[in-house]
This record gives C-alpha cells, sequence and structure tokens, in this order.
C-alpha cells in the first residue's frame, strides 16, 4: 500500500507542477530572461569602467610625462583637463591637484589655489585626497593667507585619526611663528620630533626648527 500512496502523491506533485507552470510559466522564463540579461549587462558595465579608467589612466601617465618635459606645459595641461572632464572621482582629483601644482610653478597663484580648493571641496571623491587638497591649499599659502581661514582648514587635518596630521600639525606650527606664538610652536614641534608616527622628514625639520627657535 505505501508504494501506492508514493505513487499518487508523485502524481499529484507532478500535476500540481504542471498546473504551475501552464500558469505562471511566461512570468518565470521572462524572470529568467531579466536575471541573465542584468548579469550580462553589469558584466558588460564594469568591463566598459575598467577600459575606461585604463583609457583615463594612460592619459594622466601622458599628462606627467609631458609636465616633466622641458617644453611640455601646455601639453600637460590640455591631458589634465581631459582626465579632470572625464576621470573617475579619484583621477579628477589627481588631475586638479597636479594641474595645481603645475599652474603654481608658473606663479598662477590664483589659479592653482582655485583648483586645490576645488579638489578639497569635491564630495565625490575620497576623503583621503580632498584632504590632501585641503593640506596643499593652506602650505601653498602659509606666507600670505589669512590666518584665521588657514587654521579653520588645518583643524580637522589636526585630529589624531588623520593621515596628514604631522603635516598638518607642521604648518600649524610655522603658521604660529608667523603670528609670533612661539611657546605655541615650540609645543607642536616638540611633540612632532619625538613623534614616531611621523615621517622622518617631519621630525626633522621639527627638530631643525626647534633649534632655530632656541628651544
Amino acid at each position: 500500500m505505501s508504494d501506492i500512496f508514493a505513487e499518487v502523491d508523485e502524481d499529484l506533485r507532478a500535476d500540481r507542477a504542471q498546473r504551475m507552470l501552464k500558469k505562471y510559466g511566461g512570468v518565470l522564463i521572462a524572470a529568467a530572461v531579466v536575471v541573465v540579461a542584468c548579469t550580462a549587462g553589469w558584466q558588460a558595465w564594469r568591463s566598459h569602467e575598467a577600459r575606461e579608467a585604463a583609457r583615463v589612466g594612460a592619459i594622466f601617465l601622458d599628462a606627467l610625462k609631458s609636465a616633466a618635459a622641458p617644453a611640455g606645459r601646455d601639453a600637460a595641461l590640455a591631458e589634465l583637463a581631459k582626465v579632470t572632464a572625464e576621470g573617475g572621482p579619484g583621477y579628477r582629483e589627481l588631475s586638479r591637484m597636479r594641474e595645481a601644482a603645475i599652474r603654481f610653478d608658473a606663479g598662477e597663484r590664483d589659479a592653482a589655489l582655485a583648483l586645490w580648493d576645488q579638489a578639497a571641496g569635491d564630495s565625490g571623491a575620497d576623503k583621503l585626497l580632498r584632504d590632501l587638497a585641503s593640506l596643499l591649499w593652506v602650505w601653498h599659502q602659509l606666507d600670505t593667507g589669512a590666518p584665521d581661514a588657514l587654521r579653520a582648514r588645518l583643524a580637522p587635518l589636526t585630529a589624531p585619526e588623520n593621515a596628514w596630521r604631522p603635516l598638518a600639525e607642521e604648518a600649524q606650527a610655522l603658521l604660529d611663528i608667523r603670528e609670533g606664538h612661539k611657546d605655541a610652536a615650540r609645543d607642536t614641534l616638540r611633540r612632532l620630533s619625538q613623534d614616531q608616527a611621523a615621517p622622518d622628514g617631519v621630525r626633522g625639520r621639527a627638530g631643525g626648527l626647534l633649534d632655530r627657535l632656541g628651544d
């Protein structure tokens, strides 16, 4: 008897499956097609993005080579403009910062500061790069920029967890020296000179400045 019940149960399941297939078969097939299409589309998009990243990366490298050549400034700026317009957030940030450096070296100070400022305010870019752009904006006007504006930019960069903290603190010490706050500068420089987390260059410069301040 158990065999009969088993056969009947299998027949019932098969019958239900056939009815379900007749009723929803079209929907299931359409859903399967959509899944396959989406998967193929996603893979195609990823492949396209990879090709675009490689293309923009090649243009960026060409710009760096052009910038290093004696007469390559105009070509470098044109290539960097193309990277800024067509690249993703990372390349866009790097391109703006490199263009800013080229323009600053050529005496185009205001244009350079504007580019660093744009890079610092690009919410679509990685915070590490935005913070670097902000730090560069400060560093290139430590001698002439409005102290309050410079300090406001440096404040978040001197947070303990910030990757650029040692350089930001060094800039802060230089700003203190400029304004005559030598005791504050000494405190910062003394701390930096002993900070094992700071780069060797930062520690060395901090020690040298302390000597000049008569620590």
